[in-house]
């Protein structure tokens, strides 16, 4: 008698094989196939020379990966003028010293940085389509969700106290300067949005009287605090958290951001009208993953340099 279900099966054996084949890539090859993205934004004076900024981001370091973090050393190469971490560095509570070890190099520079959650608290195993049911229903986060229970908490003290000690500025809730090159560089940070940990009024009233450029930095583009800076006239924002998607559809793009930004400013480059005003808004990818879903899918991990120019 004639096998009714041959053909049923070898197209389940197929489709089986081309998802381990395209599971194969995300994880051994793209997530760790790290780019660096260029771009150039006229914010600084006329007569000012340009000025390069690396923004590294969402690097989420577990101990053992030596790839990244040689790829992290690497970056000081490019020698910029000053470093922006936006946050979410760790995701393991072993990794500092190896993060630290990655970022040394990097450390020579002036630089800012703000923390994320994962800064804060160990990741947690969680189905990836909750992502889409959160972004269907508006929830992202401590944004509509319940408080976090039984959270594995980061030893961030530590890092910070590295970063502190190297001359990075803190920036959570706060404001700080660098002098680079003659120009009087003023930053506005925030802490991260995703948890709640945001307090835009402790820093509202706007750009530094003053200053050649006030730059906002926070670590989840949520619209409230994008639209406060905005509002507030700082000509430039960055940003990280939403891994550019991390799992895309090719020549599509991202299907969530993790927060309530829209997919078509997922990462790069774009800008942010509120209040009459109007921001340069960049979102970097960043370059690491939650370490329970360490994959990408047509969206390689990146660092960003970016060029600032004189404006027009």
């Amino acid at each position: 008698m004639r096998a009714r279900y041959g053909l049923p099966l070898k197209i389940t054996a197929v489709g089986a094989a081309i998802g381990a084949a395209g599971l194969a890539y995300a994880a051994g090859f793209e997530a760790r196939s790290f780019r660096l993205r260029r771009v150039a934004v006229p914010v600084l004076p006329q007569g000012a020379r340009p000025l390069r900024v690396l923004q590294i981001s969402d690097i989420h370091m577990v101990s053992g990966q030596r790839k990244k973090r040689a790829w992290l050393q690497s970056l000081a190469g490019l020698r910029p003028d000053f470093v922006v971490n936006t946050g979410d560095n760790l995701s393991d509570p072993e990794a500092v010293p190896e993060l630290l070890d990655a970022l040394g190099p990097l450390m020579g520079f002036p630089g800012v940085y703000v923390f994320g959650s994962n800064d804060y608290y160990g990741p947690k195993l969680r189905n990836p389509a909750r992502y889409l049911v959160e972004k269907i229903q508006g929830r992202h986060g401590l944004n509509g969700n319940a408080p976090v229970v039984g959270a594995v908490h980061n030893p961030w003290e530590p890092m910070r106290d590295a970063f502190d000690e190297a001359g990075w500025l803190g920036l959570s809730n706060t404001r700080g300067h660098l002098k680079i090159d003659g120009l009087d560089i003023a930053f506005t940070g925030l802490d991260d949005p995703h948890i709640k940990r945001d307090r835009y009024a402790e820093v509202s009233g706007g750009p530094e009287t003053g200053a050649d450029l006030s730059i906002g930095v926070v670590h989840a583009p949520y619209l409230r605090s994008l639209d406060a800076f905005t509002r507030d006239g700082y000509p430039l924002i960055l940003a990280g958290h939403t891994h550019g998607g991390q799992l895309c559809v090719p020549f599509y793009g991202a299907l969530v951001t993790n927060c309530d930004l829209d997919t078509d400013r997922v990462k790069g480059l774009s800008s942010h009208a509120s209040g009459g005003h109007r921001s340069y808004l960049h979102v970097s990818a960043g370059c690491g993953t939650n370490r329970y879903t360490p994959v990408r899918f047509a969206c390689p991990p990146e660092a960003t340099l970016l060029t600032l120019t004189p404006r027009d």
